[in-house]
């Protein structure tokens, strides 16, 4: 996976530092990741770094088509994510907003 990682990394022009930053990963981690001497990374990392790579988990994992297969938003989420980003809710806070909805949703089915 670090190989991959490194690829995609270099394809969308990125440094180290900016992919790092971009993820919110500590760049020494991503340099051990990338360099296989890290070679078991957290779900979490692995999902930082698709999202800001703009690729699918599957493409870090396994490689393939699903690195160039984006799925296409349809012109009301378009809208709700261009909201969001307008009224300053970061990125993380969009994540726990979704989380804390899960969770939400999971404690109505038990």
């Amino acid at each position: 996976m670090g190989s991959r990682i490194h690829r995609l990394r270099l394809e969308k022009g990125y440094s180290l530092s900016e992919l790092a930053d971009k993820a919110d990963v500590a760049k020494s981690y991503l340099s051990n990741v990338e360099r296989n001497i890290q070679s078991n990374p957290s779900i979490q990392f692995i999902e930082k770094i698709a999202d800001a790579l703009q690729v699918s988990i599957h493409a870090l994992l396994y490689g393939g088509l699903a690195e160039t297969a984006e799925p296409a938003l349809d012109g009301e989420w378009f809208r709700l994510v261009q909201e969001a980003m307008a009224s300053g809710i970061s990125k993380r806070e969009f994540k726990e907003f979704l989380d804390y909805q899960k969770w939400r949703l999971d404690q109505k089915d038990n």
